[in-house]
């Protein structure tokens, strides 16, 4: 049972009334009297609220920062009329902030046997499953002085997925891409690239492109045109260690992998080449396999929404044997992990060479641009020496960036807005070269 605000001003009113007219406890006892039966009585007209019904329907999944509907369906199979407040109540991250008092409570009039449909707006600001905690209904007498109240489960989840703001790169990033598939006039000619068609020499053209069974067989001279491959397998790893919940900016350091991955998936999946994914901390924490090219995506998107890192460090040698379990045969392994020199030196650099010797390995790291930031300002005297620390950390990273690239190790080093395109110029190079 709830009271209302109306009832607490009829209570001062008939205090005020005693005040003034009766200042006896007959006064006291009559006007409480009152009051009590009239509570009592709007709480017997106020419609039940164990046995309201109700149903669930809308959005599943939804993109951080955009909105997602759910719709509560109420029936009221009570005689009587249900005058309520409903609260749908979910996460606090479901909402924007201070922004989900609002959004969870709605006013309804419900006739009797009939049924009234509510609709939440969320609007997630984490990634991950947000559940529906309950409905809460607060049933009102005719007379605004008392209602019944209770509590319902109703379950439901939303999944917030990834924004995928690096999707804004994607065009540009498939225009050099098919520059490179021979759909343009430039082609390119390297190791391990596929045989496409034979066109008429022209004049600058690599004679050892020539083909000399064609150029006998028509009577002019023939060269053969090469496109990059296809169907090559790309391995996507997160690690989803401590160093990857490294807040950059607003955002952790996982969040711009994710993004960055989300990139070079959709990339390589319309250059025909197969995408995997890995996230490992300790233990395999997603993984996604021999989907399509039309599933690929989503099925990386679905995967990685709940991923959270993990404040533990990474287990290096796990984390190489899983590769090399999902890597069975040559591949592109692109592995999102930091460059901090003390976990990278000490416990993954020693493993890689042996992942080297079959696989074509692409390092990505999350730069800090506030370090860019550090090392430019020398104002006064705290700024230099917040500079020259800058400048050391900037270093290390470079020395151990330099001791991967001469294992013959790809290394990507960007801030979180460069970091996608910067992953996908990497691929796009490397297939360009032959090097797949």
């Amino acid at each position: 049972m709830a009271l209302t605000g109306r009832t607490a001003l009829i209570s001062a009113l008939g205090a005020l009334f005693v005040g003034l007219l009766l200042p006896s406890w007959t006064g006291i006892l009559t006007v409480q009297l009152i009051l009590l039966i009239a509570i009592l009585c709007d709480l017997a007209l106020a419609a039940p609220v164990r046995k309201l019904q109700f149903t669930r329907t809308g959005d599943t999944f939804v993109r951080l920062g955009e909105n997602a509907q759910v719709s509560l369906a109420l029936t009221n199979p009570d005689r009587r009329a249900l005058r309520a407040r409903v609260r749908d109540a979910w996460p606090p991250s479901s909402f924007p902030p201070d922004a989900d008092l609002a959004a969870s409570r709605h006013d309804l009039h419900v006739p009797a046997s009939e049924r009234r449909r509510i609709t939440t707006t969320l609007h997630p600001t984490r990634r991950g499953d947000h559940h529906a905690v309950r409905v809460t209904v607060r049933s009102y007498g005719p007379l605004g002085l008392a209602a019944r109240q209770g509590s319902h489960q109703v379950p439901w989840t939303v999944r917030a997925l990834p924004p995928f703001t690096s999707r804004k790169h994607l065009p540009a990033k498939l225009a050099r891409l098919r520059e490179l598939d021979g759909r343009t006039s430039i082609l390119s000619r390297g190791e391990g690239t596929e045989f496409d068609s034979l066109r008429d020499y022209a004049p600058g053209d690599d004679t050892r492109s020539i083909d000399w069974r064609a150029t006998a067989r028509q009577g002019t001279v023939a060269v053969r045109t090469w496109r990059p491959e296809r169907d090559r397998h790309i391995l996507l790893v997160l690690e989803t260690g401590r160093t990857s919940a490294g807040r950059v900016g607003d955002t952790p350091r996982l969040d711009a992998a994710m993004d960055a991955a989300l990139l070079l998936a959709a990339l390589a999946s319309r250059a025909g080449d197969r995408v995997d994914l890995l996230a490992y901390g300790r233990r395999v924490r997603a993984s996604v396999r021999g989907r399509t090219v039309r599933d690929v995506l989503p099925a990386l998107t679905d995967a990685l929404a709940p991923l959270e890192p993990e404040l533990v460090e990474t287990d290096a040698r796990g984390l190489t044997a899983a590769m090399q379990r999902n890597a069975p045969r040559r591949s592109l392994i692109v592995l999102f992990t930091g460059l901090d020199a003390a976990p990278m030196e000490e416990a993954l650099l020693p493993l890689l060479p042996a992942l080297t010797k079959r696989n074509e390995l692409l390092i990505a790291s999350v730069a800090d641009p506030r370090i860019e930031e550090m090392a430019a300002s020398r104002h006064t005297p705290a700024a230099v020496y917040a500079a020259a620390a800058a400048e050391q950390a900037r270093a290390e990273r470079r020395r151990t960036a330099d001791r991967l690239r001469r294992h013959g190790i790809t290394v990507v080093d960007s801030t979180p807005s460069s970091l996608a395109p910067d992953v996908a110029d990497a691929y796009l190079a490397l297939k360009a070269a032959g090097r797949l």
